[in-house]
């Protein structure tokens, strides 16, 4: 008989988390007494702790996350053949949370190594954005990318890259074949690196979407202000806009987007209307010229040491598993409790995975004001899911429901770790910015992309994304670092995951010195000297978030 194989997260909880596979008749300890597994529990999975019956609550990290819908055995698994999801009701009341901060003495001389801006922020990386305002410009967007990346040294190279152009060059020249074969054409991404034209510039990011115009105007409007949000990020030195001149989205309410956030914008922007341009060669032309002219300026930034309280941090999840909840996602809040005990901003975001612990955010909510807000947009949201037929209840993915994630409420529980302990300051729609201190919710979907990309817009220089199945999601702008909650999946995927939190699990580390590795890595990431693995494999993903329909 042994207690290690499982779990139980809270006193209140009537389920234990099996940290291994166990087979039926294995015995484990519950509460000083023995209990026999009545069928088989495979590891990240819950079973019951005691008898229930028909309509009883399930509940976990103390939270209720779903109730009976058989007779439920102690010892049986829960599934979806006997559990249903189901979450407490919330309403905003008084604000009784009293928050311990943790000690971050050792922090609180550090720096990173930042890009400084004119308006007082601090980015952790240097790029130059090529935007279109309307999906007709995704071609021009794709040509300025062909006619840019390559020759200026920005293109992603994971292990090497064929230097042909070497090779022509000396054959026009009249090489001969020994000496075309003497020739070498194999570049490292270091020499590739060091072959760029703009070394503080650190990378030119080229996006494209399927918006801006055929829709509601709702969707244009929020993609100006995302745009808005993306130019004025502290990761940004400039960008080039590609308008075609008749959407949508106008290039007048991205100017207003912007002048919102920052009034005394001094970035260099240039933006092309197509139809007021000659011809697509002279649009093209004119694009790169004055992106080239745009990076000479941005090339004038260098890094220099910055306070931590100047990072911005997203918190996100995505392929998350039974252990995320347990290892990973409350790492990740400790980590975000230790930069916003030191003056940072954190931003946790997807509201569907919110679903069943409201009353625990609402309750650490420093105003009602802040409150009201959270609610609202939890209430609009989960309403206009069940309008169009479906319900926050639905989030959970195939993948999550295998490896023991079985009910929206049972998954939200665990991904609000990631917001760890600290008071919410702020709640955040879609696309605004974060301009309070310490941690901010933040109305996203609970789709990885979606999300990131809203993170991004709102400011953050930095985004921590925890899974347990993996996934290898990016973002242009924001680098994205990995943390697995499962050793098997660092074994796995070695190469999409930069923190392993699997280590909380087997027992090596707890949870408070994963959070700490964690902040260190970010500070080493946010200074230049680590490049996490999507940023190392280009996972430049870019989804604005589409509300209305199409017209």
């Amino acid at each position: 008989m042994s207690s290690t194989r499982v779990l139980k997260l809270h006193p209140k909880d009537n389920v234990l988390v099996a940290l291994q596979d166990m087979e039926p008749g294995t015995v484990v300890e519950e509460g000083g007494s023995p209990l026999s597994l009545v069928s088989k529990v495979s590891a990240k999975h819950k079973f019951a702790a005691e008898d229930l019956s028909v309509g009883d609550k399930i509940t976990m990290y103390g939270t209720l996350v779903g109730k009976a819908t058989r007779r439920i055995s102690r010892g049986e698994v829960i599934s979806l053949d006997n559990t249903v999801h189901d979450a407490a009701a919330y309403q905003v009341g008084q604000h009784i949370e009293k928050w311990e901060k943790p000690d971050v003495s050792k922090w609180k001389e550090r720096t990173f190594d930042g890009y400084h801006r004119a308006d007082g922020s601090v980015g952790t990386a240097n790029f130059w954005l090529v935007i279109p305002m309307v999906f007709c410009e995704n071609r021009n967007v794709e040509v300025l990318r062909s006619a840019l990346l390559k020759s200026l040294g920005y293109h992603i190279a994971e292990d090497f890259s064929v230097d042909t152009e070497s090779l022509v060059s000396k054959y026009l020249s009249g090489a001969s074949e020994e000496e075309l074969w003497a020739t070498s054409i194999i570049r490292t991404p270091e020499e590739i690196k060091q072959n760029r034209a703009f070394p503080n510039v650190d990378g030119i990011k080229f996006l494209s979407h399927a918006g801006g115009c055929g829709g509601m105007r709702e969707d244009s409007d929020a993609l100006c202000e995302l745009l808005a949000g993306y130019i004025t990020n502290a990761n940004v030195a400039g960008a080039t806009v590609l308008s075609l001149g008749c959407q949508n989205a106008e290039v007048r309410l991205l100017a207003n987007g912007i002048k919102e956030r920052d009034p005394n914008f001094s970035k260099p922007l240039y933006i092309l209307e197509q139809h007021k341009s000659k011809s697509e060669r002279h649009f093209i032309e004119e694009a790169v010229k004055k992106t080239f002219i745009g990076l000479i300026e941005a090339n004038k930034t260098e890094r220099k040491p910055a306070p931590l309280h100047h990072l911005t941090l997203g918190l996100e999840c995505g392929g998350s598993d039974g252990f995320s909840g347990i290892s990973a996602n409350p790492a990740l809040g400790y980590t975000s409790d230790l930069l916003v005990a030191l003056g940072g901003t954190t931003i946790l975001s997807e509201f569907p995975e919110l679903n069943g612990v409201e009353q625990e955010l609402i309750n650490r909510c420093t105003s009602r004001e802040t409150a009201e807000k959270f609610a609202g947009l939890m209430d609009a949201y989960s309403a206009k899911a069940v309008a169009l037929g479906s319900g926050l209840e639905n989030n959970p993915s195939p993948g999550n429901i295998k490896d023991g994630l079985i009910t929206d409420a049972m998954k939200s529980a665990g991904a609000a770790k990631k917001g760890g302990t600290s008071p919410v300051t702020d709640v955040l729609n879609y696309a605004e910015k974060a301009r309070t201190k310490g941690l901010n919710l933040l109305c996203t979907p609970g789709n990885d992309v979606e999300s990131t990309t809203g993170l991004a817009g709102s400011g953050c220089t930095l985004i921590a994304f925890t899974t347990g199945l993996g996934t290898p999601t990016g973002n242009p702008i924001a680098p994205v670092i990995k943390i697995s909650s499962n050793n098997e999946l660092q074994r796995r995927m070695k190469d999409l995951i930069d923190i392993n939190a699997g280590t909380v699990i087997t027992g090596e580390h707890s949870i408070e010195e994963k959070g700490e590795e964690l902040l260190e890595y970010l500070i080493r990431v946010a200074s230049g000297i680590e490049m996490p693995a999507a940023v190392r494999l280009g996972q430049d993903d870019f989804i604005p978030w589409k509300r209305g329909i199409s017209l």
